[in-house]
């Protein structure tokens, strides 16, 4: 098992601890999860805010701040000699629990009476929204509340708190983050080498990199997007055979062994070779890319910066005759979106969309910063103020979706910005998406890890070494 220093832990819930008043902060471990039989797992992911505050990655434990005994609880078994047959010695929770600077240890069967006390002595019990199924059902059975009342009862002060404290990483997490992204750099430069070679089934390179996670870390941070048709945004389809004239994209990332996530996205002429049309379609979305990193710093909100990069995109492609009029007029208008119909980027860091589990409006929007509700920019899921120490995914894309393109020439909706007669010409065309992760910094940002080939010159570079 792969654990900070205890002091970690121990600081992050002294932290958390002084967040509150009274009451107990209740943080439900994940358990196993099964594929198509009880004893055939899934490979084991422990709740992340467990993991931040907890520490210890195996299943079936709960954790406990006590907020009025100033105390701290983990709440799990020992394993029996049936475990030890199949699993090996394993330490005792005891021993565990002073990995993590925790002294409060008890099996888990008396979970129900510490909660039933807390309940009786008419203490607050704060609890995360629960996103799993298991979730739902151990807190129903504790809490004695309805699966579908759970909502009512969740904490917001516990969120905030949790997001508060989270957000901002500690030089051991921009490390681990490091890591993840060192192990994203040998996917991606492996699958834009593979992308050299025409003719290949997709599924051969998504299958390739995710074999690299494994090997090198816990897994994929995330299902592997991989796809000649880079227009749907979430492809997970990799039956086609790639063919020159093609762009694929590859958004993937790894996690490290201790479940801090990458997040890199690239896209390749397939065969090695930018055409024409295709040099200056990339080109807007690696300026844009570019543009947005730039402007990163605290102070800034991040809605801006996505605003940055929409112009810029429009800016090149203007210049490749696919938009037209005034780029500034065209971002307030927001025709951009028929391009870029999502956000610029999110929180990265435990969770690779990070702390979402607990709702996307109280990690990328705050008080001051409201969500718009607008088509495309709805989706951008960050927005508020940057600080020192957030870790941001930086992507920009540009995409032809045919059908959403159909629907808008029909409208003829912002017509006096888009050239319909040239974007027909562009429904074969896929996407292009360029990803960094990027650090705020006190006086600006540093973008993380060793860089990954991203201008057409590197990509044509490195293509031509595997041809």
């Amino acid at each position: 098992m792969h654990l900070f220093k205890e002091e970690v832990y121990i600081k992050r819930r002294n932290a958390l601890r002084s967040e509150f008043k009274n009451g107990i902060l209740l943080f439900i471990g994940n358990q196993e999860s099964s594929f198509n039989y009880p004893a055939n797992t899934y490979a084991f992911r422990q709740d992340s805010s467990f993991l931040y505050f907890f520490g210890l990655d195996m299943p079936n434990l709960v954790g406990v701040l006590d907020i009025d005994q100033q105390k701290d609880h983990i709440f799990g078994n020992d394993v029996d000699m049936d475990d030890i047959i199949w699993m090996g010695s394993q330490p005792t929770m005891k021993e565990l629990g002073a990995k993590v600077g925790v002294e409060n240890t008890a099996n888990l069967t008396q979970l129900d009476e510490f909660i039933n006390q807390t309940i009786a002595c008419g203490r607050k019990i704060h609890f995360l929204p629960p996103y799993r199924g298991e979730h739902k059902l151990q807190l129903t059975g504790l809490l004695g509340l309805q699966p579908y009342k759970l909502v009512n009862y969740v904490s917001k002060d516990l969120i905030r708190a949790v997001v508060k404290l989270r957000e901002i990483k500690e030089a051991v997490e921009i490390e681990e983050i490091e890591k993840a992204i060192e192990i994203a750099w040998e996917m991606h430069t492996t699958s834009i080498k593979m992308a050299a070679k025409p003719g290949r089934v997709e599924q051969e390179i998504a299958g390739t990199i995710e074999g690299i996670a494994l090997s090198r870390g816990a897994a994929v941070s995330f299902p592997v997007i991989l796809s000649v048709h880079g227009e749907t945004l979430h492809n997970h389809h990799h039956d086609n055979v790639i063919e020159v004239g093609q762009m694929m994209v590859t958004d993937a990332g790894a996690e490290t062994n201790m479940h801090y996530a990458s997040d890199i996205t690239r896209t390749v002429p397939v065969g090695g070779k930018f055409n024409d049309r295709q040099k200056g379609i990339y080109q807007a979305v690696l300026n844009a890319n570019l543009k947005a990193i730039e402007a990163i710093k605290p102070g800034v909100e991040y809605r801006i910066v996505h605003f940055i990069a929409a112009k810029t995109l429009i800016e090149g492609l203007i210049e490749a005759g696919v938009m037209k009029g005034d780029a500034q007029a065209a971002v307030d208008a927001e025709a951009h979106t028929l391009f870029m119909p999502h956000g610029l980027g999110h929180m990265m860091g435990l969770d690779v969309h990070d702390l979402e589990s607990v709702g996307e409006n109280f990690v990328g929007y705050d008080e001051k910063t409201t969500r718009s509700s607008n088509f495309g920019t709805a989706y951008l899921r960050l927005g508020k103020e940057l600080k020192p120490g957030y870790v941001l995914t930086v992507e920009p894309g540009c995409y032809f979706i045919p059908a959403l393109i159909d629907q808008w020439k029909s409208e003829n909706k912002l017509a006096q910005f888009i050239n319909y007669d040239v974007v027909e010409t562009y429904k074969d065309f896929g996407g292009i998406r360029i990803e960094d992760d990027v650090l705020v910094t006190e006086n600006g940002n540093r973008v993380l890890g060793k860089p990954i080939p991203k201008t057409i010159d590197e990509i044509e570079l490195l293509m031509a070494s595997a041809i």
